[in-house]
């Protein structure tokens, strides 16, 4: 295995200011302070999808990833002022851009309309990268890649985890063809992004690892209509809530992280449908709302209901059409919008592509009380 020799150098710049400062801390006045380190590093034609390059700040992670990868080290970029995060993406096809930004776990279309400039930090990091993602450079024969500096270090350490194991899932499971080199300085991520390979520079060394995700354990319950409050501004059609809804909640260590609801299926006895599925953002792109949603399904099949869907959101189908769990039972092309001249304020399907599907309940987990996505 190839290794690499630094050294590192800068200039000392001699003042009055910088005679004090030797003077109080006993530190001798040299005119250049000098670090130098060795470390092993990855055969880039080796068959890997992630890396990880970890150390404390000053440890030289981001001269290290400048040497070994030069040009694919990502710049910061600049998003229009008056125009929204969605058009941030050159030529590049709607539904490109919709999938990268699912796969970094910013999946809120309101948020998508929004500028850049008026996001949360979380959302900003999340639409950075997916944009790392979009411009990363093809090499001869390898993969494209994008090596992320300061990979979360702007989001606290939830959404850093979630982030990690969101864009760790598109990578691996091929939703997003990419290789993804994290530079970070907190060592957090490791388990979560489960990377193929770790450069700690804090011990100078390289290893090969293969780690499994630690395991999201969703606490799941039946709540009051109250806790809706709380999810309506980030549900894609309207934050209106059925009075006849059922609502269930996900918490994950003890916050809530998804809220899903469910009414009588119009014109079918002993059916229902999920009318409401919502995951805040610092939570989505990990699975906890399509987890909350078959753990609520399981439940009404235990009760002895049928439980439909209904949806046109990317990620929600993409999960169905994959999953055991769901089958197709129709697809509308254009929507319905009938239902809203028999039940006050619903708001049908009229003028969007949707596909309605049915949970199957012989493949349900046997407790649906709690679950991992």
């Amino acid at each position: 295995m190839p290794s690499i020799d630094i050294a590192l150098t800068c200039p000392i710049h001699d003042s009055f200011r910088v005679r004090q400062i030797a003077g109080m801390f006993d530190v001798p006045v040299e005119r250049r302070t000098s670090q130098r380190f060795t470390v092993e590093v990855p055969e880039l034609g080796d068959a890997w999808r992630i890396g990880l390059i970890v150390g404390p700040s000053g440890s030289g992670k981001t001269t290290i990833a400048r040497r070994l990868f030069g040009e694919k080290v990502f710049q910061a970029p600049i998003w229009p002022e008056d125009r929204a995060v969605i058009d941030g993406f050159g030529d590049l096809p709607i539904k490109q851009i919709i999938g990268l930004l699912t796969a970094v776990g910013f999946s809120s279309p309101p948020s998508w309309m929004k500028p850049y400039r008026v996001l949360s930090t979380g959302e900003q990091f999340r639409c950075d990268l997916a944009r790392a993602l979009h411009q990363a450079l093809t090499a001869d024969r390898d993969l494209p890649m994008v090596v992320f500096d300061e990979f979360t270090s702007v989001v606290d350490r939830r959404i850093a985890r979630v982030v990690s194991a969101a864009v760790a899932k598109a990578i691996r499971g091929g939703a997003v063809r990419r290789r993804l080199v994290a530079v970070t300085c907190h060592d957090d991520v490791a388990d979560w992004l489960e990377p193929d390979w770790v450069i700690d520079m804090a011990a100078s060394r390289f290893v090969w690892r293969c780690l499994r995700r630690p395991r999201i354990a969703l606490e799941v319950f039946a709540c009051s209509r109250g806790a809706w409050s709380l999810f309506a501004r980030h549900h894609y059609l309207s934050g209106e809530l059925n009075p006849a809804a059922r609502c269930y909640l996900a918490v994950w260590e003890g916050a809530p992280a998804a809220f899903c609801a469910t009414v009588a299926l119009i014109g079918h006895k002993g059916r229902r449908r999920i009318s409401r599925i919502v995951t805040l953002p610092d939570y989505q792109g990990i699975g906890i709302g399509t987890a909350l949603m078959e753990a609520v399904a399981g439940m009404h099949c235990r009760e002895g209901y049928r439980v439909n869907l209904t949806a046109g959101h990317p990620a929600i189908l993409a999960h169905c059409r994959r999953s055991p769990c769901w089958r197709v039972v129709n697809v509308k092309k254009t929507g319905s919008g009938r239902a809203d001249r028999i039940v006050h304020k619903y708001r049908g399907s009229g003028g969007r592509a949707v596909v309605s599907f049915e949970y199957r309940p012989s493949l349900e987990a046997p407790d649906g009380s709690q679950t991992d996505p």
